[in-house]
Order: C-alpha cells, then sequence, then structure tokens
C-alpha cells in the first residue's frame, strides 16, 4: 500500500482495516484530476485485497475535504468543462467501486466537509462525524449543481423537500444538526475522533464480513424493488449465508451463551 507520504491519497492496512487518506492537506484535500485517480486506484487496491474487511475514508489536516480544486477551473475557464470532465469521471468511478465493496465502508470526518467532501460522506456506509464538523453541499454558491453521488444520497437520508433546501441553499450544517438529519451516523469530540473510527473499524472487521457485504446488497436494492423481488432476495441471501463458516459459529455462540468469533468467511 501507500508509501509516498507525499502522494495525494495514503492508503495503509492495519489488520482487517484499511485506511484511505486524503492527503492535500494545504488545499483542505481538494479534489483534483491528479487525486481523482489516485482515489481511485487506491479502491481498485483494496477492491483486489480479500484479506480487508473494512475500509475507512478519512482526511488529513484541518478537514475531511473541502470539495473539488477551483483553482484548477480558475486557471483555464474557458476549458472548465472538460476540467471537470477529467476531475469527476475517475472520481465516479472510484463511488461506484466503493458502492459495489462487500464489505462496510466508513467516513471519519473533521472540519470543513464540503461539495465533492459531503457526497463522499453521504456515500459510505456509515459515517462518524467530530464535533467540529462542519458540512456544506457548496455546489450552488459557485452556479454548479451536485456531483459524487450527492443527488441520489441526500434525498435518501433525508427526504427529498430537505435535500431541495441543503442543495439550493447550500447552508452550512453543522455536526449535531448532521446527526439529527441522519447525515451522519456518530458525533464524537473531536479530539476522540481517531480512538472513536479505530474502535468502530476494528468491530466491524471482527464482524460477519459475508453478512455485510448481503446486508448492503439488500438495502441499497430496496429503494426501487416490488416487495415480492426483495423477499425473493432476502430468502435467497439467508440462504447463501447458512452455509458460510460464520452462521455457523453465530449459532453456536448463541446457544453456547458467547460472544461470536466470526472470520469473514
Amino acid at each position: 500500500m501507500s508509501k509516498d507520504e507525499s502522494a495525494p491519497v495514503l492508503l495503509d492496512q492495519e489488520g482487517a482495516v484499511a485506511w484511505l487518506r486524503l492527503n492535500r492537506p494545504a488545499v483542505l484535500n481538494a479534489l483534483d484530476e491528479a487525486t481523482a485517480h489516485a482515489f481511485l486506484d487506491a479502491v481498485r487496491t483494496v477492491a483486489d485485497d480479500s484479506s480487508v474487511r473494512v475500509l475507512v475514508l478519512s482526511g488529513n489536516g484541518r478537514g475531511f475535504m473541502a470539495g473539488g480544486d477551483l483553482g484548477r477551473f480558475q486557471a483555464d475557464l474557458d476549458h472548465a468543462a472538460d476540467t471537470a470532465r477529467a476531475i469527476i469521471a475517475p472520481f465516479h468511478e472510484a463511488l461506484m467501486r466503493l458502492h459495489r465493496l462487500p464489505i462496510p465502508v466508513l467516513a471519519s470526518v473533521h472540519g470543513p466537509v464540503a461539495g465533492a467532501g459531503m457526497s463522499l460522506a453521504m456515500a459510505a456506509d456509515l459515517c462518524i462525524a467530530a464535533d467540529d464538523a462542519r458540512f456544506t453541499l457548496a455546489y450552488a454558491r459557485i452556479g454548479a449543481s451536485p456531483d459524487g453521488s450527492a443527488s441520489y444520497f441526500l434525498p435518501r437520508l433525508v427526504g427529498l423537500r430537505r435535500a431541495m433546501e441543503i442543495a439550493m441553499l447550500a447552508d452550512p450544517i453543522d455536526a449535531a444538526e448532521a446527526l439529527r438529519l441522519g447525515i451522519v451516523n456518530r458525533v464524537v469530540p473531536a479530539a476522540a475522533l481517531a480512538d472513536e473510527t479505530k474502535a468502530l473499524a476494528e468491530r466491524l472487521a471482527a464482524g460477519p464480513t459475508a453478512a455485510y457485504g448481503r446486508i448492503k446488497d439488500l438495502l441499497h436494492h430496496s429503494g426501487t424493488a416490488e416487495l415480492a423481488s426483495q423477499l425473493g432476495a432476502e430468502e435467497e441471501s439467508f440462504a447463501a449465508l447458512a452455509g458460510t463458516e460464520d452462521f455457523r459459529e453465530g449459532i453456536a455462540a448463541f446457544f453456547e451463551k458467547r460472544k461470536a468469533r466470526f472470520h469473514g468467511r
């Protein structure tokens, strides 16, 4: 995994947990072409590594991500559309791969979480936020529309009417309000974010990984599925998991009145 500490994206692994860190702190981890491609490469690496059971997304420096690197657009406004596509295309491919990962993806956010940064936080399966996190879906402020899957996940998290307000008015949202709206799962003191993230990641890594993958797939498809097809998918999923080592361990632990020791198989 990543060894160059100056790379725009760092990828490390501790046990079964992969840590993907955005690493352009001087510009609040703003997304440019190089960062978008590095992010995609990191996600590909995780997808190809069966030893990874949890992926954590975070940002180095004062914030998670301030969105797209507007300096790239300012440098050549006549070709802004080309610049947009060059950044968005690899970022969107990475998001599709994240969406399909059969493992939990946990976003750990602090400070500014704006534009594509807020999109990325919402695209994760779970999000833990420091109490200093500030969320802004800032696209409308520069006359743009959301990217990075925000238009998909935001209404699913908060409802259509509230999503319209957040996207159109682009007002900042503090961590407490983000928790109330369902944008994040937990808010912790900023000083405790690293420890709380590690604890949650390790808990997930010790869980039934195959079941987590099935849970993700079922929930993601439930919004557009008819009841009959969803029931069928639930039956097939449960039956498939009933043949796994983790299911055998879960049943044994239940009757032996002890904590299950899952191995992700």
